[in-house]
């Protein structure tokens, strides 16, 4: 498995034991969590606003039926 090294002051250490200590995780399972969490968020925030782009460029909207004819369904 990769390791990655990062820099962090005494506090912002202390302050990340505590609250890994505070859910019964390690250090590297709270990061690898929170990190990956925010990631896929940020992930999910960048398609959301261009579906919003897509669907105001074309406001065309479907019915279940109609979704289902077009699919050959």
């Amino acid at each position: 498995m990769a390791s990655v090294s990062i820099r962090l002051n005494d506090s912002e250490k202390a302050f990340i034991e505590d609250f890994a200590k505070m859910n019964n995780k390690s250090i590297s399972e709270l990061i690898r969590e929170t990190v990956f969490k925010s990631l896929e968020d940020e992930y999910d925030l960048i398609e959301l606003k261009q579906a919003i782009e897509e669907f105001n460029a074309d406001k065309s909207t479907y019915t279940l039926e109609e979704t289902w004819e077009q699919l050959g369904i």
